[in-house]
């Protein structure tokens, strides 16, 4: 299949501004984006830089734009964009630090800032055992585990585009998580923190961060769940 490749680049050590190469390629239709870009880093251009680890949806390391669309490259096949013109872009809203490299600081910074880990300094059970949950408990919470912190979500999202210290839906997604885990005891701060115009308050529902999710966690609903916590002061 023969390709017509449109590849955003900037290196801040040379360039004033950022450009697109321009490359035509025959590749095998079954082969993914991030195949395409192993390819054009190791035959046409070695200064080519992004970021991937695993290559199996799992690290969500190489999330970026892929014709105007967040997307995982290891997970997008050629074949599936139905088209022979191929965008690849940074994701929006992070500064770019070099070519599809972006600076996730302010990401994660959001995400350290809802607490994203159990509370709960209560005596262990007396048999010394773990602190147990029925399958009901761990159901109620379990859609917002399948975050893997790829970003695609949270850059996608206008508000965050504006304002990233707007927290952004990952981070409430990963709120979500631990508010209605019933081994948690810190759900009244979550929810404190959360409870603003850089919260859950700052989400205009424009579900841009469901459609990007490559985990198909239903982030609007999740959203939606902890604002109803809030305003019902009930978890509920």
């Amino acid at each position: 299949m023969n390709i017509s490749l449109k590849l955003f680049r900037f290196d801040p050590e040379k360039d004033t501004k950022p450009h697109y190469d321009h490359f035509t390629l025959d590749i095998d239709p079954s082969e993914r984006i991030l195949d395409l870009l192993e390819h054009i880093k190791g035959y046409y251009d070695g200064a080519v830089a992004f970021r991937r680890s695993c290559a199996h949806g799992v690290c969500g390391s190489d999330a970026m734009r892929i014709n105007g669309h967040n997307a995982l490259a290891c997970k997008v096949l050629i074949k599936d964009l139905q088209t022979d013109q191929i965008t690849i872009e940074p994701l929006l809203g992070l500064r770019v630090l070099k070519d599809l490299i972006v600076d996730v600081d302010p990401f994660f910074d959001n995400y350290r800032k809802i607490m994203p880990y159990l509370i709960n300094d209560e005596p262990l059970p007396e048999d010394g055992k773990e602190r147990l949950q029925s399958v009901e408990e761990q159901e109620r919470f379990e859609v917002s585990t399948r975050c893997i912190l790829c970003a695609a979500c949270t850059t996608s999202c206008p508000t965050f585009w504006a304002n990233n210290e707007y927290a952004g839906p990952a981070a409430i997604v990963n709120a979500h998580r631990f508010i209605f885990d019933s081994r948690d005891r810190g759900a009244a701060e979550r929810l404190r923190i959360l409870n603003d115009r850089t919260g859950v308050w700052g989400c205009r529902t424009v579900f841009n961060c469901t459609e990007a999710c490559p985990r198909e966690i239903p982030i609007t609903r999740v959203i939606a769940e902890v604002k109803n916590a809030i305003n019902t002061g009930s978890l509920k």
